[in-house]
């Protein structure tokens, strides 16, 4: 393994073990050139998955780029990033496992919805206004009475011209009609 540091091309590993889901081989490494440490991971890959866009170019699936948008999407959220992780292995699990040598992108979002939906809404909602490229305020109202038990949420009554507003009480302010 090159040193990340000085390119080194030989360095040693000074302890290994299982990540927290099992899914990789978590090494801690030193190179003897610059004393540079750094920490490397380790993942089967069960087969190679090629990604099919939407402009009908096909690219190798690459897991970092799940895991950056996932990552943007719940960026300042109280998540833990174990959860993020399993997330993120269980998505690449399903698409190395499924048999097929080509998944396109929007099943890749889709699934990356489902997630996000399971582990945080706002998340949810953020992936999903990029993701179906929301337009007006409308989509963001039709995405957000699918979350509560798939019951539609009410849209505000319009107000009818001329009534003037109460206060917080609930009662007319004085001197207006």
């Amino acid at each position: 393994m090159r040193c990340p540091y000085c390119g080194g091309s030989e360095t040693q590993v000074k302890d290994s073990r299982p990540s927290e889901d099992g899914a990789a081989i978590r090494r801690r490494r030193v190179c003897p050139d610059c004393a540079g440490r750094f920490t490397t991971f380790e993942r089967v890959q069960l087969r190679e998955v090629v990604v099919l866009k939407r402009s009908g170019k096909r690219v190798p699936f690459d897991r970092d780029k799940l895991q950056r948008s996932i990552d943007v999407a719940l960026r300042k959220r109280a998540v833990d990033p174990e959860r993020i992780e399993r997330l993120v292995s269980g998505i690449t699990r399903q698409l190395e496992s499924a048999g097929e040598p080509e998944v396109t992108s929007e099943a890749i979002g889709e699934l990356v919805m489902a997630g996000l939906k399971g582990l945080d809404d706002v998340a949810y909602v953020r992936f999903a206004s990029v993701y179906k490229n929301f337009r007006e305020a409308r989509d963001f109202e039709e995405l957000l009475g699918t979350l509560s038990d798939g019951m539609p949420v009410p849209a505000a009554a319009p107000e009818a011209e001329g009534d003037p507003e109460p206060e917080a009480s609930g009662r007319r302010r004085a001197g207006r009609p």
